[in-house]
Formats: C-alpha cells, structure tokens, sequence
C-alpha cells in the first residue's frame, strides 16, 4: 500500500466530496478510505481493452496527459463554490502526489489524501448530537475540520485536541436560535434563502402573489409556486423540491 507522504512536499489543491456516516466519496461515487490514499486508475482505457481483446491500446497510467483520467483537485476553493452542488456535498484541501498533470484552474493526480475538511453550515444538522454522531467518519480520517462561515474558516476538531472551542461555540449559539424560534415559519420574506433541488441556494427577491421569485449565486432568476415552499426547521432554511422556473427561458 502506498503510504502518505511525511517527508516530500505534495502539492495543495481542493475538491469536494460526497459525505456519509460510512465516510467520503468522490462525486463518481469512489470511496476515500482513511489512512489510505486513494489512487487513480483510468477506467476509460481499461473498457476499452477490455472490449478489443488485444494488446494495444494498453490500458495506462493515470493520470495520462492526453486522456481526462486522474484525481482531481481545484487551485482555489473559490472556483468550486458555484451553485448546484447537493446538501451533502462538503469542500476540503487535499494533499496530491505521484504523477501530476497541471491545467489552468487545478491538477489531476496519481495519489491524494485529505488534508483538511470544509464544512458549509448547511451540511451540519441543527441538533449538537446529531453533528457529533456525522462527525466520527471524518474523523477517522486524522485531519483537522472547518467551518466555512461567509468566507472564514472557524476551526471546529483539531487533531490533536478534539472539538475546538470556537466551533463549539458557533453551532451552540446556531442551535440556541433554533430552539426559540416557532415549530414553523407562517411567512417567508424577502431576504430568505432557499434550498432548491437541483440548483442550489437562493435568496427571495420578491414575493408576486402565489410565487416567489428567488436569485440564486450566478444571478440567474427563478420563479417557484409559494404553496411548494416549506420552512425546515432543522436546516433553518425555506427547501422547495418542485421545479423552479427560470424566468429568462421562457417558460411559466
């Protein structure tokens, strides 16, 4: 098994993930094992192989400069914060080594392991003990864990020390005002932000009637019928599952 590197100096790139009780997994829905690096293998090349039954082309290496295989990691966080991604989803650094392809915006690797872990606020549950409980597959992992608040990085577990007093503070004060708020919201407002499947989140614009008007982080309207939006209490957060329209194509 190829170990961590302690003495070289991998390259720093980020990336996200998918987030499990059982642990992480790439957005191809590749397992990250802790205490194991993950290692890229081109699975393109070794279909195509495998259906001409012949010697050449062989499988390769990845990542391979002509082929789109490897690991991959983004240069700036910022560059992964666009809307879309699901509410599971949690950004983080990750250490790259081995062979390594370079681009524009990021790398692909032969080897990589998490370096650090980034959690956007709506990934953690209200309740202190349900975090805690999610927390452990990260853990497992021996590296430190953020959360990323309107840009800051508010340490929450040290490796080395356990849950950081900053964090801690953070998530009491979050769910302190959870608990004195109503069981439901009987209006939403201009200002709200919404959780729409399949594009994000949203910020209400304007409320026209029985619809809400919402923007969302590339400046894109949408309009969703107000009856299919919901207050979630657990999320502190306005969620719609239905269809929301984009008022530039068209359609109504």
């Amino acid at each position: 098994m190829t170990a961590i590197p302690d003495y070289i100096s991998p390259i720093t790139g980020y990336r996200v993930w998918q987030w499990h009780r059982a642990g992480l997994r790439s957005l191809n829905g590749e397992t990250w094992h802790h205490g194991e690096p993950l290692e890229a293998r081109c699975r393109s090349s070794e279909r195509l192989h495998w259906r001409r039954h012949r010697a050449n082309p062989r499988p390769h290496d990845a990542p391979h400069l002509h082929c789109t295989c490897g690991i991959y990691a983004s240069k700036s966080v910022e560059h992964l914060r666009r809307p879309g991604y699901q509410r599971s989803l949690i950004y983080g650094q990750v250490l790259l080594w081995g062979t390594i392809v370079e681009h524009q915006r990021g790398w692909r690797s032969q080897y990589a392991y998490p370096q650090s872990f980034l959690l956007p606020p709506e990934v953690l549950p209200v309740r202190l003990m349900e975090i805690e409980t999610l927390l452990k597959s990260l853990i497992s992992y021996d590296r430190d864990i953020f959360i990323l608040h309107h840009g800051a990085m508010c340490p929450l577990w040290k490796n080395d020390s356990g849950l950081a007093a900053d964090g801690l503070d953070y998530l009491t004060d979050r769910a302190s005002k959870w608990y004195i708020q109503p069981n439901q919201r009987s209006a939403i407002k201009q200002g709200d932000r919404i959780a729409v499947a399949g594009e994000g989140m949203a910020v209400v614009d304007d409320i026209d009637g029985t619809y809400v008007r919402v923007k969302l982080g590339n400046k894109t309207m949408l309009r969703i019928a107000r009856k299919q939006v919901s207050w979630k209490k657990e999320n502190l957060r306005w969620e719609t599952e239905a269809r929301a329209y984009d008022e530039g194509d068209g359609n109504r």
